[in-house]
Order: structure tokens, then C-alpha cells, then sequence
């Protein structure tokens, strides 16, 4: 009877090994797309409008930018990965802000949760609130973080989920936009 159990526990065992690796490769596919999400938004499309204020109160819309390319990134201060890209995101902004506007759009987060959030990380680029997910709807967008690549006509030229791990794929982002 043991060696019944046995055989049956390592089949259990191999079939949940196999059905997690099933589960993260659809998962990997997710991450690596060129979508913000089942039924997001694609490379191509006319991106949505974006309009808000900032967390220092200054008005911020989409439309001002056109004729640049813009990198819009969706974010949560409880989002484990938009916590760790932060960082990243700053850098780039800070070292090439002159080749392209940041829209960073907080979902969900009070406007003093996102300040408390930016000076305790050191943050230079300005928030927009979309404490109601206004924008993460129109967006599309399905999980946080998203990032898109808006080109000087608004059209997307990226879109994409999850956590950027490296200034080259923001830079890659927006060649596509030269």
C-alpha cells in the first residue's frame, strides 16, 4: 500500500510541476508582448488621451506633447515591479529627458500616498494621479506596470507589460519612434 501512495504522490507532484510550467510560460508570453493585455492596445493605434493634473498640481495632457515621443508608464505604489523600475525610469528621464516626455500615471494611489512614494525614492518626474483608473482604462490596461511608446504623431509604437529591467528597452522603445 506505501509504495501505491508513493508512486501516486510523485505523479501528483510531476503533474503540478508541469501544469506551473504551463502557467508560467503563458505568463512569460504575457510579460514579453507587444500588448498592455488581453484586448490592449497595439503598436499602430491612436493612443488615447491622457489629461490630469500632477501630484505638484500642474496640468498635464497628452496632446501638448505631440511632435515628441512620449513614454507613458502605468504604476501603483503597492506594485512590486513598478516599485522596482522606478528607479530606472528616473535615471533615464533624468539623463535623456530632451529626447522624449515621460507621462508616469499612478493607478489607484492617493495624491499624498504618490508624494510620499516620490520623496522617499528620490523620484524626479512629475505624476499624474488617476486615483479612479480613468486612464488605465482607456489604456486598456490589464496589469501594472504597462508601458507605452507614444510617437510625435500619437500613434503607439509600443506596448508592453511588466517591469523594465534595463535603460536599453526604453531606448529601444523609442527608436522605433525615430
Amino acid at each position: 500500500m506505501r509504495a501505491g501512495a508513493s508512486n501516486r504522490g510523485r505523479a501528483t507532484a510531476i503533474i503540478a510541476l508541469l501544469a506551473l510550467a504551463a502557467v508560467l510560460a503563458v505568463a512569460w508570453q504575457v510579460f514579453r508582448s507587444d500588448s498592455a493585455g488581453k484586448g490592449g492596445l497595439a503598436a499602430g493605434m491612436k493612443a488615447p488621451a491622457i489629461e490630469g493634473f500632477d501630484t505638484s498640481g500642474d496640468r498635464i495632457d497628452l496632446l501638448d506633447y505631440r511632435g515628441q515621443p512620449v513614454i507613458v508608464n502605468f504604476w501603483a505604489s503597492w506594485c512590486g515591479p513598478c516599485v522596482k523600475e522606478m528607479p530606472l525610469l528616473d535615471e533615464v528621464y533624468r539623463s535623456a529627458s530632451g529626447r522624449f516626455k515621460l507621462i508616469s500615471v499612478n493607478v489607484g494611489d492617493t495624491k499624498g500616498t504618490v508624494n510620499e512614494f516620490l520623496t522617499e525614492h528620490g523620484i524626479s518626474f512629475p505624476v499624474l494621479i488617476d486615483a479612479a483608473g480613468k486612464a488605465a482604462e482607456r489604456y486598456r490596461v490589464s496589469a501594472l506596470p504597462a508601458t507605452f511608446a507614444i510617437d510625435a504623431e500619437g500613434r503607439i509604437s509600443h506596448a508592453g507589460l511588466g517591469q523594465i529591467t534595463e535603460a536599453d528597452q526604453l531606448y529601444a522603445f523609442l527608436q522605433t519612434n525615430d
